[in-house]
């Protein structure tokens, strides 16, 4: 799934070649680049590529960094680009990141602090996508010096002191591993869940040698194939409990009292939830993401407006929850210590911060910037922005004809052509379609070279397609040619969580379900198929007629992707979704935006009951006394002997068991 030949037809726009020469010699510290969304993957990794300096790629959600980071593997080396996440929680919020966001963003931390060029895996960073949540947080200086725990096939080691490096990295001892950032002991054996991998391992000991590494499954503990690279467990926590973070705990508790509860805890070495929120009193410094990137870095912000849009609103969001956590601690007053340090940074202050460095920023917009703004992006931009050559290409829904049509005419005027899809099937789909319509159509594993005469299909993920002129370039994707976002690379994520998966044999005719993709249908029955010589079981489940007055759609699932749906739980008999339409994909978003107002209208409830003081009531002895008065007790002496109603019980009970 490499479309590095694509880059290579990319970057001979000629402003895209100058916006290259320029990073290269790193005289322009800023330079906005003009083009279509397609623009971004294509800009930020030929500056990558072709300048030798490590990129930061700043996106306005998560979601776009996950995005950005997929594209990028398809035109890069795929190990040279990592994705930094944010915090899932605010900094001064009482609840600490998940641990594999936290073992994920030490991972990036160690690799630009150490990287290792003899194991691709861990060795240089060329690109670094991190949503805007990322760039503004403060972190705790020195994460990336943070050792990991590893392990390899045939290494020695002692296992009571791997047991205690874990134990220091936050891990937490149980019986039975079940989540990540756990590990359990039996024996010889030691199994690991850390927070970057998607099954846990186990090691098995021979004295001190490890004598083998495996993965195994959380649900029946099964051992699965060996992990060759071995185990690399990277800290769960970003605020470790070492010796001086505890004292420092402790002389706080001592000053103010009101904290006490917290602070006794983190000064035992017990884990709090949220005492990541007092990490600038209990640390030595703060830094940004910007200052641990290697020297020569530079920044390339994509959809400046909107980043700046966002930068804004979780500034804004931050400071309402420092002020109403604070308020209920110190009731009602000031805050009794300083935490401002962690406080998220203005996007104006995190670029002035990033020109004391001496590091580039700059940025790709699908508008040219006015020079009468003073947006902080736009501040010494003015006669520095370069527009590329590329366009969006006109999106045809579904209208496989036009599609058609205008591929033959690029083609007929010497044109070259690429359709980018998700998968191997549509990829092998489109090039059957294509040439049943008499298009010359190639299907590239890996696309190395372009020619004019053929339409090439590949299989990538870059979202959006473009159209060149001054190339004789044309790009479409799925997205392009459906309207819809394809999916196909849903599946490859590292699921958050663990979902009980749905038992078939509980399921009845004419049940409802719930499916991942396709919403909700009507269970039918389950069948055997015979496809290419292998029998396998599947789920036949009923959807919406694609027209009226026709049979509805049937939908075979196979029995090994159970976890793809869920039962109905809804109180009265629900419509179902049709195949292929968007009713699905508008349903879970409304229920996104819903989520989303009850999540805001609770967060600002619960900040005025935090920030509303209380009024405690006063126990007097005499209201005590005439509260008690209505409830008699008789007590009786410890050594009275038993009435003659126990004695009769105990004799019955000893007929039984005497």
């Amino acid at each position: 799934m490499s479309l590095h030949g694509l880059l290579d037809a990319v970057v001979k726009d000629a402003a895209l070649a100058e916006a290259i020469s320029a990073a290269a010699d790193g005289n322009r510290m800023h330079v906005d680049l003009v083009g279509p969304p397609a623009a971004r993957p294509f800009a930020v990794a030929a500056l990558a590529r072709d300048t030798g300096r490590p990129v930061l790629a700043v996106t306005a959600t998560g979601r776009e960094a996950e995005d950005l980071a997929a594209a990028l593997r398809s035109l890069l080396p795929p190990e040279g680009v990592v994705e930094y996440p944010s915090w899932e929680t605010l900094p001064h919020e009482r609840l600490s990141p998940r641990s594999d966001t936290v073992g994920r963003r030490l991972a990036v931390l160690r690799r630009l602090a150490h990287p290792r060029p003899d194991d691709p895996e861990t060795g240089p960073v060329s690109v670094v996508v991190a949503p805007v949540r990322s760039v503004l947080q403060p972190q705790v200086k020195g994460l990336g010096d943070l050792e990991p725990v590893s392990l390899r096939t045939g290494q020695t080691a002692d296992l009571e002191e791997i047991v205690d490096a874990l134990a220091a990295a936050a891990y937490a001892r149980v019986e039975l591993v079940e989540k990540r950032g756990e590990f359990a002991v039996r024996g010889g054996i030691l199994d690991v869940f850390p927070p970057t991998e998607e099954h846990p391992l186990r090691i098995e000991f021979w004295g001190d040698d490890v004598e083998e590494i495996r993965y195994f499954k959380v649900a029946d503990q099964r051992s699965l194939e060996v992990a060759e690279h071995g185990l690399w467990a990277p800290p769960c926590r970003e605020l470790l409990l070492t010796d001086d973070v505890r004292a420092r705990a402790r002389a706080l508790a001592e000053d103010h009292p009101e904290l006490g509860e917290l602070l006794g805890k983190i000064a035992e070495g017990i884990a709090v939830e949220g005492m990541e929120s007092l990490a600038p009193v209990l640390v030595d410094d703060m830094e940004l993401l910007l200052d641990v990137l290697p020297k020569g870095a530079m920044a390339v912000v994509c959809d400046p407006e909107r980043v700046r849009t966002r930068a804004s609103d979780l500034v804004a969001t931050s400071q309402e929850f420092l002020q109403a956590s604070w308020a209920a601690t110190a009731g009602g007053g000031e805050a009794p210590i300083d935490v401002g340090a962690a406080s998220l940074w203005s996007i104006a202050d995190v670029r002035d911060r990033a020109r004391e460095l001496d590091m580039m920023w700059w940025s790709v917009s699908p508008f040219a910037a006015d020079e009468e703004l003073t947006d902080p992006f736009a501040a010494d931009a003015a006669g520095d922005t370069l527009k590329l050559g590329m366009h969006a290409p006109e999106t045809y829904r579904g209208d496989t004809a036009k599609a058609l049509a205008d591929t033959k005419g690029w083609l007929a005027d010497g044109w070259r052509a690429v359709f980018v899809t998700e998968g191997h099937g549509p990829a092998a789909r489109t090039v059957e379609v294509l040439g049943g319509e008499g298009i010359a159509a190639r299907l590239d594993a890996d696309l190395a070279e372009i020619s004019p005469s053929v339409v090439h299909v590949a299989c990538g993920s870059i979202e959006h397609g473009f159209v060149d002129t001054a190339l004789g370039l044309a790009v479409l994707t799925e997205t392009d040619l459906s309207g819809q976002k394809a999916s196909g690379r849903e599946g490859a994520r590292m699921p958050a969580r663990r979902r009980k998966t749905i038992d078939p044999l509980t399921l009845e005719p004419g049940d409802y379900i719930v499916h991942e993709q396709h919403g909700v249908g009507r269970y039918i029955e389950m069948v055997q198929r015979t496809v290419q010589g292998a029998t396998r079981e599947y789920l036949v489940v009923e959807y919406a007629p694609a027209k009226r007055g026709q049979p509805g759609d049937r939908l075979y699932i196979p029995t090994d992707q159970l976890e793809q749906i869920t039962k109905y739980v809804g109180g009265e008999a629900p419509t179902l979704h049709r195949l292929g339409g968007a009713d699905w994909t508008k349903t879970k978003a409304r229920a996104k935006k819903a989520v989303k107002e009850i999540a805001a209208d609770l967060i600002k409830l619960y900040s005025a009951r935090m920030a509303a003081p209380g009024t405690p009531s006063a126990r007097t002895p005499r209201g005590s006394a005439n509260w008690r008065t209505p409830f008699p007790t008789r007590r009786r002496p410890t050594n009275s002997p038993p009435s003659p109603r126990s004695r009769r019980t105990w004799r019955r009970r000893s007929r039984w068991t005497g």
